[in-house]
């Protein structure tokens, strides 16, 4: 764990994954239902998350009071609570600290320089 962010937020998502961080940032961004989510988990990773991978993390987050749902027509609609949106601003920022060098770095180096350490 990097020195800057020796505590990550509490509760907030499980970070290992990530699956549950990815969910909540798209919540963040609007509500949706559990089809939506797949794609757009699928547009971001490269691949589209399983009913039985997806529904489960949804699941947690639900119980852990950071999202609800509404029904709309024959969809459910998940949605951030306010607990959520607190939960997924915290890991944005806790995220980009422990992490955000890493992509600076990245995306700053030659591409040339990266790929002969590999």
């Amino acid at each position: 764990m990097s020195d800057c962010c020796p505590n990550p937020p509490a509760g907030c998502c499980d970070m290992r994954g990530l699956l549950s961080f990815s969910i909540l940032w798209l919540l963040l961004k609007k509500d949706m239902y559990g089809q939506e989510l797949a794609d757009e988990l699928g547009r971001m990773r490269g691949t589209k998350p399983t009913p039985g991978t997806l529904y489960p993390a949804l699941g947690e987050l639900e119980s852990s009071g950071q999202v609800e749902w509404i029904r709309k027509g024959r969809k459910k609609v998940y949605r951030l609570t306010e607990e959520g949106r607190r939960g997924a601003l915290e890991a944005c920022r806790y995220f980009c600290s422990a992490y955000g060098d890493i992509f600076r770095e990245f995306t700053e180096a030659p591409k040339d320089e990266i790929e002969a350490q590999t």
